[in-house]
């Protein structure tokens, strides 16, 4: 499995945290920032550059950290193909990739500590995605949005 992992200034450290449990754990992990040396960094940047990865196949999932992992999944959703969630605990990490089969996973290191973020992560690794009715109710997602063809 390829992992991509990024933060802006306010989750640097849950990320590093979170790299270092994934890498530990044997995983291939690329980390798009930002680094020890940024003192201020716009997380829609970061979340374009990650999910535009995802989506062109480079990486088979995501993790994003901000302040509180909300910023990174609205810019995150915006491009077309990413399913990022934020996730408080593990149940809704788990359902977040039986149900939704979300790619992206975005947490807050003012919401969550370490130990907590680590099993949410852990937890949206290792739940598959469940396909059949949860596969239609995605299909139907795809399908939202503006009608192309009205003026």
């Amino acid at each position: 499995m390829k992992l991509a992992i990024a933060s802006d200034h306010g989750g640097r450290k849950l990320k590093k945290a979170i790299r270092l449990h994934l890498l530990e754990k044997g995983l291939s992990v690329r980390d798009f920032g930002v680094g020890d040396d940024v003192e201020r960094a716009d997380y829609p940047d970061y979340a374009q550059t990650v999910s535009e990865a995802v989506v062109a196949g480079q990486f088979d999932m995501a993790i994003l950290v901000c302040g509180t992992g909300l910023g990174m999944a609205i810019a995150a959703n915006k491009v077309k193909g990413i399913r990022a969630v934020t996730c408080t605990d593990e149940f809704m990490s788990r359902m977040a990739r039986a149900h939704n089969n979300a790619n992206i996973l975005t947490l807050g290191e003012r919401v969550l500590g370490p130990g907590l973020a680590i099993a949410i992560v852990d937890a949206f690794l290792e739940t598959p995605f469940e396909g059949g009715r949860h596969q239609d109710r995605l299909n139907k997602i795809a399908g939202l949005g503006p009608d192309p063809t009205s003026g």
